[in-house]
């Protein structure tokens, strides 16, 4: 899924899944919500407002149900600090 960063409120980044209709949001605190079932239309006015932060406060956050985990940032991070780590050990 491919990732748009905005800063908005807590936002840092959003991302949309046609296929599967799937919403992710991911926060400055480095956790993310996947929202199952949105359709195409409330990514495209949610990707596209002026205001992102009320946008996903009034459509998303009650209205869609939401899946916890980890943005995508922080597992990349995590795999470079292994990656890293093992090189200094050799």
């Amino acid at each position: 899924m491919d990732m748009k960063r905005i800063n908005a409120g807590k936002l840092r980044a959003i991302g949309y899944d046609a296929r599967e209709r799937i919403l992710r949001v991911e926060f400055d605190d480095g956790s993310a919500i996947d929202y199952s079932g949105v359709g195409s239309e409330v990514w495209r006015r949610f990707s596209t407002s002026g205001a992102a932060w009320s946008f996903y406060r009034d459509n998303i956050e009650e209205e869609f149900a939401g899946k916890r985990g980890r943005a995508a940032v922080d597992s990349k991070r995590a795999e470079l600090e292994a990656l890293f780590r093992q090189a200094g050990e050799q």
